[in-house]
């Protein structure tokens, strides 16, 4: 055996074996073999492939998901995870706007859909008496069945009395508004949080998964209209702009 083919093969023996597997499942990403969204083997299949524990196994796909490379669903497998996803969030946009200008399809669906009273920190923040009616809505955006943001929202119920009416298949909280109360000016927040179990289950993402979070308070005419908290997964998002 040639010294170069010794000293190849003395690496793979070095070279643990969860090492090995996650190589192994890198290079099958890498060349096309496996694609965004595709489901790949599982852990007892990798197990005789590599001859290895299923413990072995478990500990590379934890880390390549802990790297946002796969994505692992409880009942349902492991997936390549999809690129990160791009977005000016700053930019008053419509999230379906952007999924659609991507080439992707844009659905919703609505968790909650209600009329409440302005709290006494909510009057003080939006320039509101207490107990002022607002409507609130709570909406997982999906794109290509994948969630990655989920809203949640506030309006004044007297600047925008037929919120409630709208159907959000058909357009976006922000499509609406921007219609109802155009020209907006305002504030907002972008910090990096860990979800809840009520954030984290309908975005169908682990407790310790980290979320970039976007709250956004919006006037139209000075007058208070909207405040949105958005919460996107940090493995499916990235923010992108323009300088």
């Amino acid at each position: 055996m040639r010294r170069q083919d010794q000293a190849v093969v003395r690496k793979t023996r070095e070279t643990p074996a969860y090492q090995r597997i996650k190589d192994y499942v890198l290079q099958q990403i890498q060349r096309g073999i496996w694609a965004e969204g595709d489901l790949i083997p599982t852990e007892l299949a990798l197990c005789k492939q590599f001859s290895v524990s299923r413990m072995t196994v478990h500990r590379a796909l934890r880390e390549l998901t802990t790297d946002q490379v796969l994505l692992r669903y409880q009942g349902s497998g492991t997936y390549v995870a999809p690129a990160k996803i791009p977005s000016t969030l700053i930019e008053i946009r419509s999230i379906a706007q952007d999924i659609h200008e991507r080439g992707h399809q844009h659905t919703c669906r609505v968790l909650q859909l209600r009329r409440i009273k302005a709290s006494t920190a909510q009057a003080k923040r939006f320039q509101l008496r207490a107990g002022a009616p607002l409507f609130h809505s709570l909406i997982v955006h999906y794109e290509n069945n994948v969630p990655i943001q989920l809203e949640d929202r506030v309006v004044d119920a007297r600047r925008v009395p037929d919120y409630l009416d709208q159907d959000w298949s058909r357009t976006t909280p922000n499509e609406y508004l921007m219609q109802v109360a155009p020209a907006p000016s305002g504030q907002y927040t972008i910090e990096v949080k860990l979800p809840t179990a009520d954030t984290a289950d309908p975005l169908d993402i682990p407790l310790d998964q980290p979320c970039l979070v976007l709250d956004r308070t919006t006037f139209s005419g000075g007058t208070f209209t909207s405040q949105a908290v958005m919460w996107y997964p940090g493995n499916r998002y990235k923010l992108a702009g323009r300088i």
